[in-house]
């Protein structure tokens, strides 16, 4: 049975080291040739639903926290609409790459599940509609984000440039979109909301704390407030497990076996509930865009602590 929080190791920081120390050495095997994507960085996170938190490595450094956004997006558009937000995007897995136009044009416009980036652009749309505006839209994620981490978070400058130079594909998606009527507002401001929302610095100990509120029901245990009621934090969770790293869910259903989001600055946050929140970063990715020494770390902790909730 999966470890409960309260009989987890008392060395849990010891145990993060020595997961660190295995798995760093794998991100010299990088499958994608990205500038910047040295195997110099690594961090793994911890956090207990208590706020005891263990690191191990560069747990502090900042980065972009990129696709994983795409969580609190969909918390914060299910704060708005609730599962109406689900008339408009899927919640199966993709089987093609993130970006891809292929399926979302065989599917008349509706994207299979939310963290593929045409389901996290229609996820924008539906904030910007809820909430009067694009500025409104990006509030309510920011919000979300840095209530959950306990400190305010912005985007990074030169990021936040770089994310709008690449927006041609996330802009062709949205009009595609649009013309299959699934879509309410200029696609250009809706677009650039979430190119914002994929810049904000954060770092993996940021990402460890805010994962919690997945572990505790739906609840942000730093504060006692609600985020989510149950059975939404549970749908959020169900739909990281099945569609949050890529067309890789799978393989981390099956290494990992607890659910988590990827994102392609090498960040891999996930939850286990009732337990705690974890992140690992280290940029090197693998094939399908996941970081590939943040998969391995997790496989080992899941191994080590007998997490598996499969």
């Amino acid at each position: 049975m999966p470890t409960t929080s309260s009989d987890l190791p008392d060395d849990l920081t010891g145990i993060l080291d020595d997961v660190a120390a295995e798995a760093r050495p794998l991100a010299e095997d990088d499958e994608v040739d990205e500038p910047g994507n040295g195997p110099d960085r690594f961090a793994l996170a911890l956090c207990e639903l208590d706020g005891t938190e263990h690191v191990a490595g560069d747990a502090d450094v900042g980065f972009e926290v990129q696709s994983v956004v795409k969580v609190f997006a969909l918390a914060a558009a299910l704060q708005h609409v609730g599962e109406d937000v689900f008339r408009r995007v899927g919640r199966e897995p993709s089987g093609d790459p993130y970006d891809s136009l292929v399926q979302l044009e065989r599917e008349h416009g509706v994207p299979r599940n939310p963290f593929i980036n045409a389901g996290a652009v229609v996820v924008c749309d539906v904030l910007v509609e809820a909430t009067g505006s694009p500025d409104g839209a990006r509030a309510a994620v920011t919000d979300l984000l840095s209530d959950l981490v306990g400190e305010r978070l912005e985007p990074h400058r030169g990021a936040l440039d770089e994310e709008r130079a690449g927006s041609s594909m996330n802009l062709a998606m949205g009009h595609l979109m649009s013309s299959f009527d699934n879509f309410r507002n200029p696609v250009a401001d809706v677009v650039d909301a979430y190119a914002q929302l994929c810049a904000l610095a954060v770092t993996t100990r940021q990402l460890a704390r805010a994962a919690r509120f997945l572990a505790a029901d739906g609840v942000n245990p730093r504060t006692g407030d609600r985020v989510l009621t149950e059975p939404l934090a549970r749908r959020v969770n169900a739909v990281m497990m099945t569609c949050g790293t890529y067309d890789a869910a799978g393989q981390f259903a099956y290494d990992v076996g607890f659910p988590c989001k990827s994102g392609v600055d090498g960040a891999v946050m996930g939850d286990v509930p009732n337990r705690f929140g974890v992140c690992a970063w280290s940029p090197p990715l693998d094939a399908a865009g996941n970081s590939r020494a943040g998969r391995a770390a997790l496989h080992l902790l899941s191994e080590r602590l007998g997490l598996s909730l499969l």
